[in-house]
């Protein structure tokens, strides 16, 4: 049987776009596939580990959940929304001060995640940065590198 194909039009990292999606498709698939969005990573398929971690419409969520039919007036952001290589967002500058990259795999998913927690919480405790990220997982850093990073970048965006 032919799956249904149709016309979604969004906005991703700030950029009005139309995309021809099928019945099976993910958010995930179109951002990587289609529009060649490298960031966010299929870790799990299945919510679980936050590689793929994107904000849509103002929330937190695992690209690799949302059929991408479902997104038709919607908003993304992506890793690849946040700085940019003349102009690094402080999150990423306090993530490389902090040596809180390792391999990369999971950085974009944190990195995002931890930019839509600081846009409603400006002034984190450790704990409230441990919690928003609890479906972050990262097996290179333990975390702790990572926790600081996110202290700092929140300073750093209170003082510009």
């Amino acid at each position: 049987m032919r799956q249904k194909r149709n016309n979604v039009r969004l906005k991703v990292n700030g950029t009005q776009i139309s995309v021809e999606v099928n019945g099976a498709e993910r958010l995930l698939d179109i951002l990587r596939d289609k529009l060649t969005l490298k960031g966010p990573k299929e870790g799990c398929g299945t919510g679980d580990c936050g590689a793929c971690t994107v904000i849509l419409d103002g929330a937190t969520v695992p690209a690799c959940l949302v059929l991408a039919a479902s997104l038709d007036g919607s908003e993304v952001t992506t890793i690849e929304g946040i700085g940019s290589p003349g102009a690094l967002h402080p999150l990423q500058e306090a993530f490389i001060q902090n040596g809180a990259v390792q391999c990369g795999f999971c950085i974009p998913g944190i990195i995002t995640a931890a930019k839509n927690f600081l846009d409603s919480n400006p002034s984190p405790t450790r704990d409230e940065v441990r919690e928003a990220l609890v479906g972050n997982l990262c097996r290179c850093t333990g975390y702790m590198r990572i926790v600081e990073a996110v202290m700092m970048a929140a300073e750093m965006m209170r003082n510009r």
